[in-house]
């Protein structure tokens, strides 16, 4: 059951990980911060788009 609910949960952490890092950095400053900010911002949403585009089974 611990297996199966690490599987359930990974992505959505990782990917509430990538968000608040991004919004970390977008806080932070300037240069380098705005594209660890734009990389993990755009992180999720491209995965949201990718799982909206794949083809159904």
């Amino acid at each position: 059951m611990i297996r199966s609910t690490a599987r359930i949960w990974a992505m959505p952490v990782l990917l509430a990980v990538l968000t608040l890092i991004g919004l970390v950095a977008a806080l932070l400053g300037d240069g380098a911060w705005d594209l660890v900010s734009a990389v993990t911002l755009g992180a999720p949403v491209a995965v949201g788009i990718w799982y909206s585009l794949r083809r159904k089974r």
